[in-house]
């Protein structure tokens, strides 16, 4: 199967910049995107062949998910085990043999102001998938908002504290896959540089002063299967370009 997660940062701006035609191209069994800013009916946008899954946030222009898949899941849930639900950050399909989980990552904001969330989100979906990796192996993906160690970032002395970088949410990170879970990419390229997000400030892209925050993980029992992992940097029209996976399930 190919998977493929992008933070399109505005599904609206982004479907003005050729969006229908890379979907089309990618030719994914399931694509997931975050920050979609947008509540349900605000676009238009069926592809044909999919089923197709919403989470708004509560707030107007704010974070949101949505996956589309030529599969029809057995079950769709939002959020966490009933709670996060009203930022629209996590979708979760269940399928026969598996699980798909997609989400957006609270980002800790400026100083860190957010960061006591950060954790309580970080221990909440960490004991979420675990508790779905004891019934069926696990795909998850998206934009955790963190740049694990410090090959996953331009400038690491520079950021260390900052959001992204702090030694909370890394650390998170490192729980997560101590709990069970391969980073999809690194497990295939140990020492590759590869970034998927910059900042529009500074021509960042241009210059390739980026972050690796956009992520597959899937659960160790299956690591063995993957076939790929690529972060699609040519791939224009958000400041974050998509990650993809492709394995067998």
């Amino acid at each position: 199967m190919k998977f493929i997660s992008w933070n399109v940062n505005g599904f609206r701006a982004v479907l003005g910049k050729g969006f229908a035609d890379i979907f089309s191209a990618l030719d994914a069994d399931i694509f997931c995107i975050q920050e979609t800013k947008m509540q349900p009916g605000q676009a238009d946008f069926s592809p044909e062949g999919y089923f197709s899954y919403w989470n708004s946030a509560e707030k107007k222009g704010y974070s949101g998910t949505a996956v589309f898949t030529k599969h029809e899941p057995l079950s769709v849930t939002y959020g966490i085990d009933g709670k996060h639900t009203d930022e629209g950050r996590v979708i979760t399909l269940e399928y026969p043999k598996f699980y798909f989980v997609g989400a957006y990552v609270p980002n800790a904001q400026d100083g860190l102001r957010r960061i006591d969330y950060r954790m309580e989100y970080e221990d909440d979906l960490r004991s979420y998938l675990v508790s779905l990796d004891k019934m069926k192996p696990v795909v998850y993906c998206g934009d955790l908002n963190v740049a694990h160690n410090e090959i996953d970032l331009k400038n690491p002395k520079t950021n260390v504290g900052n959001p992204g970088f702090s030694n909370e949410e890394r650390q998170k990170m490192t729980e997560l896959l101590a709990a069970g879970f391969t980073d999809t990419f690194r497990f295939l390229y140990p020492d590759t540089v590869r970034y998927s997000w910059w900042s529009y400030r500074m021509r960042a892209r241009e210059r390739d002063i980026g972050w690796r925050i956009d992520y597959f993980l899937v659960s160790d029992s299956i690591k063995g299967r993957i076939s790929s992992a690529d972060i699609l940097c040519d791939v224009m029209g958000s400041d974050h370009c998509p990650v993809s996976l492709e394995i067998e399930l």
